[in-house]
């Protein structure tokens, strides 16, 4: 049996305006998701459980078939993992986003314009230089785009952060609890230095945005607990440290973005060429998400019709194949367009078994709305059972 795991990231939504009142899964063109659908147990998923945030850190972890309330402890830990970036015990890690802030204090863009990696890490090597480097603790890893991190001693954990996402067009909110005070000293002093090279490589960057923060999880075995081994292709940080801490072999594939420039046959075909040897992967693409951070409906559409043509419909042609397969696709989250953050809504989910055969549904949020919601959590083991 082999086991493929969908995730078009944040692709759940609500009905938009410029779409006639539709979703964007209502709106696009999915003629292999929706044949797929009529054949597959179709259903609502929890994948934030209730007092956590709405996430890509919970909602991955949650479909990797870890419980978020036994297992989250922070975003940036997962993106240090996937980086590298050992964390000793007593040590937190920061997500460190680098951001454009308007004169008044406005959050004007969450990801400073996209600004490459070869803009950004110049930035975070100056701040590195003048304000870490172990110095009290402090040190600052780059990682990519927009994303980077700070490693800080344990007494800076105790603070409450707005993620940069969640203030777009709106005034900054900035961290309140114990280690508030030298987390906006940080930020503070990262002004100077943040403007000032942002100049000298092209980007509207103007400070850093400390938030997500938390000290290394503790996963188990991803193939010691549901007894498959297999890969993963995501280009974000969070996803990829997710794999690392499960045991999960992470795969670099050429083309793979966190944009919408996203090559979805190189991904498709990783997924193809790994299953000859291992039973179980994981497909991600950020795209989805990344449309609804920037509010832009018709690229949400069109990354969802790029997923309908190019992964799933060609994955359905050569799983057969292999044998017998199942296949779970759900979002970690919703990112309604509309709003352009996160939401801890349920999302639709598809569990398809090929020796399986079953009345479906349409794969919509308009469809599965009167479905109760099953904890994401336990998708990935009723998917494995008696395999």
């Amino acid at each position: 049996m082999k086991y493929v795991v969908l995730v078009p990231d944040g692709c759940a939504d609500e009905p938009v305006a410029v779409l006639d009142g539709k979703t964007p899964l209502e709106a696009a063109h999915l003629p292999h998701l929706q044949a797929l659908a009529q054949c597959s147990e179709v259903g609502r998923a929890a994948v934030i459980p209730e007092g956590l945030p709405p996430g890509s850190d919970v909602g991955n972890l949650a479909i990797l078939g870890y419980d978020p309330t036994v297992f989250h402890t922070g975003r940036a830990p997962i993106e240090a993992a996937a980086m590298g970036v050992e964390l000793a015990p007593g040590e937190v890690a920061y997500r460190c986003n680098l951001v454009t802030l308007g004169a008044d204090g406005t959050m004007v863009d969450f990801a400073a314009g996209h600004l490459s990696s070869e803009q950004s890490h110049p930035i975070i090597a100056a701040l590195d230089a003048e304000l870490g480097q172990g110095r009290d603790g402090v040190r600052f890893s780059p990682g990519g785009e927009y994303r980077h991190l700070l490693v800080v001693p344990g007494e800076w954990a105790e603070a409450d952060c707005v993620p940069p996402h969640d203030l777009t067009g709106r005034p900054a909110v900035w961290p309140t609890g114990a280690a508030a005070p030298r987390l906006q000293a940080l930020m503070d002093a990262s002004r100077a230095i943040v403007t000032r090279v942002a100049a000298d490589v092209g980007a509207t960057a103007t400070q850093v945005w400390l938030w997500g923060q938390g000290t290394r999880p503790q996963l188990p075995d991803f193939s010691n607990r549901y007894g498959v081994s297999g890969r993963l292709t995501s280009a974000v940080d969070l996803v990829r440290g997710l794999g690392v801490l499960a045991g999960i072999e992470v795969l670099d594939v050429p083309g793979a973005t966190a944009g919408f420039d996203n090559d979805y046959v190189a991904q498709r075909m990783a997924c193809i060429d790994s299953l000859g040897d291992r039973d179980f992967f994981l497909l991600h693409v950020e795209a989805t998400d990344e449309a609804g951070h920037q509010q832009d409906a018709a690229e949400k559409v069109a990354a969802l019709e790029a997923w309908d043509r190019d992964i799933i419909g060609p994955l359905l042609d050569a799983l057969p194949a292999f044998g017998p397969f199942r296949i779970l696709l759900l979002p970690d989250h919703a990112t309604p367009v509309e709003l352009g953050t996160h939401t801890s809504d349920s999302v639709p989910y598809l569990l398809h078994d090929s020796e399986t055969i079953v009345t479906g549904r349409d794969y919509t949020e308009p469809a599965t709305a009167e479905c109760q919601a099953v904890a994401a959590h336990t998708l990935l083991a009723r998917m494995v059972s008696s395999g």
